[in-house]
């Protein structure tokens, strides 16, 4: 008797074709690795003004929240009955964009628009904010758009350059 040891034509074959198909899923995957940046920046952002604007009807306090769209970077304040501005620590300290995503520029209804400086934005205990409007950009092709709702805080988020 012969007794050879090895892989089958066919074992090789099944092998080949699960390389090939995990390969084919991932991908599309890898495509995604610059706009997670960008992804990543707008949903943490999202997530600051929602936190600020239930935080505020909450507390009875309002908030102030102000991009500096230079350094790409924004930071919460709580106002204080005695006129003090408080700056936020732990979940809404100051936080920057990822990367090399950056604030192209930001609308406030009845203000205008920005594209330098700081921009501060009040959110009151009432259930109001003003309506804002933020590009963000990547610095190669992908823009967000996030339009902030006035009156419950929610962001949507479009792609690409949307003006409201």
């Amino acid at each position: 008797m012969n007794r050879q040891t090895g892989f089958t034509l066919l074992e090789l074959a099944v092998v080949v074709l699960l390389i090939a198909l995990f390969t084919g899923l991932s991908i599309p995957l890898l495509g995604r690795l610059g706009v997670s940046g960008l992804d990543n920046s707008a949903r943490r952002l999202a997530g600051t003004v929602k936190y600020l604007f239930n935080e505020a009807a909450l507390s009875g306090r309002p908030y102030r929240l102000t991009y500096d769209l230079s350094k790409g970077s924004y930071r919460a304040a709580r106002l204080e009955t005695d006129g003090e501005l408080t700056i936020e620590q732990g979940l809404v300290r100051e936080q920057r964009l990822k990367g090399s995503v950056r604030f192209r520029d930001l609308s406030v209804s009845g203000r205008g628009s920005f594209s330098s400086g700081e921009v501060s934005i009040d959110i009151l205990p009432v259930g109001w904010m003003e309506e804002t409007t933020i590009h963000l950009d990547d610095g190669a092709d992908q823009v967000l758009t996030l339009r902030i709702n006035p009156f419950t805080g929610a962001t949507e988020m479009y792609q690409g350059y949307r003006e409201f």
